[in-house]
Order: C-alpha cells, then structure tokens, then sequence
C-alpha cells in the first residue's frame, strides 16, 4: 500500500484543494502518512501570490526533494500555483521532480501519480474541472472547515496575478455548495467558512446573472448541526443590503465582514483598477456599523506612485473608520501584471516604513477596541488547552488570521465544545476570562 504526504502551501483555498486530493487519494487505497520521512509520494501544494509566497513554496519543493536520499520517497509531485505559472521553470530547475501538475487538473490526479510511478514524467497545466466532488480529507479540526464557493477572478487588479494563474470567475453550482456543507455538518463540523477570491461576486456569472451569495447564506443556514457561518473575501462593489442583513440577522451567521480593500484614496484605486471609490467605503463602513457587523479588511502600502499625502490619507480613513481587524502588505511587483510595468515605482525601505507605520496604527486602535470588550459574555469554540489556560474564538474572531479568547475553566472542556467566557482582560489582539454558567 503506497503512503503519501502533503506540504500544503498558501492561502485556505489551496487548503481546500489540498483535502481534495488527499480524499482522492485515500478513495484511491492510499494511505495518508503525517511525516514526510514516511511517505513515498510526497506532494507540495505551492503558492505563487508573491514573492515571498514563490519563495517559501521553491524552498518546500527542495526540502521534500531531499528525502529522496534520507527518506522513503519514491516520487516528488509539485502541484498548485506555482506548478500552473511556472513549469518549465520548476522543471528545469528542480529536476528532482517526477510530477507537476497545475491548479485546474487535479481530477487526473491518480492516473497522473500511477504514470509517474512507471517511468513518466507527467505535466499538467491545461484546463480542466476547478470543483471536484468527493470525501475531503480535512487538515483543519475536525468542527470547522473550509467551503470554497468559486474560484478564479475576473477582477484583473493592475497588481495582481491571480487571473494570470487562475483563469476568469467561476462559480461553483449552487447544489454542489449546499450538498458539500451538508455532508460537513454530518460528519461533525459545527463552523463552516465560505470562501473564495472575491465571495460576494458569488452566481454573477450564471445566466441569470444574480448575485447568490445572500441566498446561499440562508440555504446553508438551514443545515442541521451547523452553528456558526461565516463569509470571507468579499469585494466592495457587491456587498449589497440583502447581503449584510443576512449576515447581520441569520443567527448562525457570524456578524463578520471580511472586505479587503487595499486603499481608499480615489486615485491610487483607479490606478489598482478596483471597483469603486472611497465613498462607496464609506457607505459600507456605516452600513456594517449600523448592524454591529465587525469588520475585517487588508491594505496595500507602496503601490506605485503612492504618494506620501494618499499615504496619509489612508492612515486618516483607518482612524476614523477603526477597522476591528486589518491586515497589510508592502507592493510586490508581480511579472505579468500591469503594476509591475507602472513607473515610479517606491523603493523597499519607504514601503517597509510605511508598512511599518500602518501596522502600528492598527494596533493601537485594535487595542482601543478590544478593551471595549472587557465585561461582555460570549460565546466560545473551545480550540485547545496550553499554558494553564482554555484557548478559542467567539463569533468575532476568524479562524488562523484573528486573536485568540485565552479563558479559565472549573469544568474540563475539549476541542469543538461552545462555552460562555465572561471576558474579564484585554490585550492588542487577544481576550481574557472565564467560562461561566450556563455552558453552551
């Protein structure tokens, strides 16, 4: 029986196409090994985003090649973005790898791994089916999972590779969604987390040409087991009323809106080619407010020709806006993309500086928020015990990317339990409390 291993590399949508895999495989015969010096087909699920991810992902491939020699591994599979942009570089480079195969061909992939294990050398990088049905074999806790809703993007912001890697937008068939989820909550999972690289554009493309995010919130909302909901990746421009009140009133879904939204100087989201307009922001920032929705976002600092006034302007717009949570990146100038060519490109150390700065803005303001939250009570998902203390999230907090809830318990609780946690501290990005009666 052949055993296999899996890097996987990225974001939660590579997460979810990593499971996939790992199910075909393990409906296969295959067995699933934890330590790569166990398996003899070793498979790395690359990201290509950015730079640093391109890095990260060529410095995996070569560490997985080198159980070759110290390990069992009899066949090196390369898969993912970097597979889909870049083959004939990995290939040259790399020669340790038997197999490559990009982000749109992963239905082949047990004929493709059977080949290579005869001699072959296969590349796959046409297209193909993006939605594969079937058992997930999930690398996340066994009560939350991820559900990727479409994939590709047809926005083509003027930085961004994605639909140089990814192809156009397409949305996953709606029965396909509810059915996955469905299976999910039978099998134990309590927190489901809608994905993709722009949610809200959800069903655009279908004939009809309706955004079904909204729907599809009260359709899986019905499922029986499931507790908690939540969106992330929404763009701008499609975050509509009936959206926000189904986010705001469904009482599994969490009243959490994720919305990146890289800038908010008009100019600076022309020249990013992003939908709307600071305005438009604004509007979205009192509309979340007015339903207690807390708000995510990210921001981009260094894009070229950022000025440092539109700079300042957007370290203004996070003070009055008080983003609950915010992430943010420097500029990576990305070949193929439209930015990469733009003159009056900023040097490393202004962008590092100004990433510095901003984040140092959040922090201070997320400590100014969560301090609000001290004497609230909330319901928790129990995520592990360390240090003498319970550790989870409530609904405001989404997995792997928010703080955590570090509580106390006379009652010994276990992973995917809910409980009610007075919170009784606070520091920039994590709570403190302890669980209270009733339990949940």
């Amino acid at each position: 029986m052949k055993t296999v291993g899996m890097v996987s590399l990225g974001c939660s949508k590579n997460r979810v196409d990593s499971e996939m895999m790992l199910g075909m495989l393990r409906e296969a015969g295959y067995t699933i090994v934890a330590s790569p010096s166990e398996a003899e087909i070793i498979i790395v699920n690359t990201c290509g985003f950015i730079l640093s991810a391109k890095e990260e992902s060529i410095d995996a491939i070569l560490e997985m090649a080198e159980y070759k020699q110290t390990g069992k591994c009899r066949l090196l599979v390369v898969t993912g973005c970097l597979a889909q942009r870049y083959a004939d570089e990995l290939l040259d480079g790399i020669p340790e790898i038997d197999l490559l195969m990009g982000v749109a061909s992963y239905e082949n992939l047990i004929g493709a791994i059977e080949a290579a294990l005869k001699g072959e050398k296969p590349v796959l990088t046409g297209e193909g089916n993006r939605f594969l049905c079937g058992e997930r074999v999930l690398t996340t806790p066994a009560y939350s999972a991820y559900v990727k809703i479409s994939d590709g993007c047809s926005n083509r912001c003027t930085y961004c590779a994605i639909p140089l890697i990814r192809g156009g937008y397409r949305s996953r068939p709606f029965d396909d969604i509810v059915n996955e989820c469905a299976s999910l909550a039978r099998g134990g999972v309590t927190e489901l987390t809608l994905i993709a690289q722009d949610t809200s554009r959800y069903g655009n493309d279908f004939p009809d040409h309706r955004l079904l995010l909204p729907k599809l919130l009260h359709t899986v909302h019905g499922i029986e087991g499931l507790r908690w909901l939540r969106v992330l990746y929404c763009y701008p421009d499609t975050v509509n009323e009936e959206l926000l009140d189904a986010i705001a009133y469904l009482p599994k879904a969490c009243r959490y809106l994720d919305l990146p939204l890289q800038h908010v100087n008009d100019r600076m989201l022309k020249r990013m080619n992003r939908r709307g307009s600071q305005a438009l922001i604004r509007r979205l920032v009192k509309d979340c407010r007015d339903r207690g929705i807390v708000m995510r976002t990210t921001l981009m600092v260094g894009f070229p020709g950022e000025t440092d006034a539109e700079y300042e302007e957007m370290l203004a717009f996070m003070q009055e806006a008080q983003f609950d949570r915010l992430g943010a990146f420097a500029f990576s100038p990305e070949e193929g993309t439209a930015a990469a060519e733009m003159p009056d490109q900023i040097d490393d150390d202004t962008k590092q500086e100004r990433l510095d700065r901003l984040m140092m803005t959040q922090q201070a303001i997320s400590a100014g928020l969560m301090k609000k939250r001290v004497g609230e009570t909330c319901e928790v998902l129990v995520e592990g015990y360390r240090r003498g203390r319970y550790y989870g999230r409530s609904r405001l907090e989404a997995p792997e990317i928010d703080g955590k809830v570090l509580f106390a318990s006379q009652k010994k609780l276990r992973p995917g339990e809910y409980v009610s946690v007075r919170i009784e501290e606070a520091s920039e990005y994590d709570l403190i409390g302890e669980a209270v009666k009733p339990e949940c």
